[in-house]
């Protein structure tokens, strides 16, 4: 591949080297013990050569602040959280940015306004006070968005690559009304991640299913207009399967993905990690990116990582 990972991606995404390799990353969370400081800066490192993937995807760990709403006028206690809150994170992003940026892109995962207030708040209660007087609780959602406007703008001018932004609320269960995630939840997803597309030049979009008791998505229809240049979502929707190659088309951009997060790449041997990674290549389509629908379990074997993105880099299309 040669050793500059940040021009060789940036060339496949272009169409510049199809056939030369496939690039591939996965991402997993490493325990409490890394989540800050310095800490958090050489596991992000150690993790990246370990596995020899394309690029650096910083996690996001900056716990939120608890915010008791039991009714939707509480919500109107959801702070606009000052750029000063997230310092422990812009450190990691800035440690990371002038390790690593000079060999790969380097990004973060964001997550959206609707899931930080699920943090802030409850899963549950955000939903049922959504579902019963959701003005009140959208204007707390937007103070959120304010907050992350201003991070989004924070990590520019340290040189940030770009964002893995992560949207749910579109899943089946989620909501009784799908209504309410278009009216109340989409405003807020868009606002930071056309804040992020206007100037970053590498994000990932992210539809998120990890919260397996919410299902997946009925259809993709709601995600088509948002940003990001390449997109990552699983491959099963609707109760059907659908093909990596369909899913870019869908989307009119690269896809990531293909490997299940909780199958044998999580759990198996390298052999049989290595086996899935090969029959996910075998769909990879062009301009695609080799990966996991969604975080991959924090005790997954590095060596299994490692098998599967040597595979990518030994198959062309």
């Amino acid at each position: 591949m040669g050793s500059n990972k940040r021009e060789a991606l940036f060339r496949y995404l272009n169409g510049e080297r199809e056939g030369d390799f496939i690039p591939a990353a996965f991402f997993l969370h490493f325990g409490e013990e890394y989540k800050g400081g310095q800490a958090a800066i050489g596991r992000h490192k150690e993790f990246f050569e370990a596995t020899d993937m394309d690029f650096v995807k910083i996690q996001f760990e900056l716990p939120f602040p608890e915010v008791r709403a039991l009714l939707p006028e509480d919500y109107s206690r959801i702070p606009c959280l000052p750029i000063e809150y997230y310092k422990p994170q812009l450190d990691v992003v800035r440690g990371l940015v002038d390790a690593m940026k000079s060999e790969a892109f380097v990004i973060l995962t964001l997550y959206s306004p609707f899931m930080i207030a699920g943090q802030m708040v409850g899963q549950i209660p955000l939903i049922n006070q959504l579902e019963r007087d959701p003005e009140p609780v959208f204007k707390g959602i937007e103070r959120i968005t304010d907050s992350l406007v201003d991070f989004v703008r924070a990590c520019g001018k340290i040189g940030l690559d770009g964002f893995y932004h992560s949207t749910q609320g579109g899943e089946v269960h989620r909501f009784k009304d799908p209504e309410i995630f278009d009216k109340w939840v989409k405003p807020s997803d868009l606002r930071v991640m056309t804040e992020i597309d206007e100037t970053f030049p590498f994000n990932v979009l992210h539809i998120c299913d990890y919260h397996q008791e919410y299902g997946g998505y009925q259809n993709l229809n709601p995600f088509l207009d948002y940003p990001g240049r390449v997109v990552n979502v699983s491959t099963h929707i609707g109760g059907n399967t659908i093909s990596p190659s369909e899913l870019s088309q869908f989307f009119n951009r690269p896809y990531m993905g293909g490997i299940d997060r909780l199958g044998p790449i999580a759990s198996g041997t390298v052999e049989q990690a290595r086996a899935a990674a090969r029959q996910a290549l075998e769909l990879v389509p062009p301009k695609g990116i080799l990966g996991a629908d969604c975080t991959v379990p924090g005790r997954t074997p590095w060596a299994n990582l490692r098998a599967a993105v040597d595979e990518a880099h030994l198959r062309s299309h």
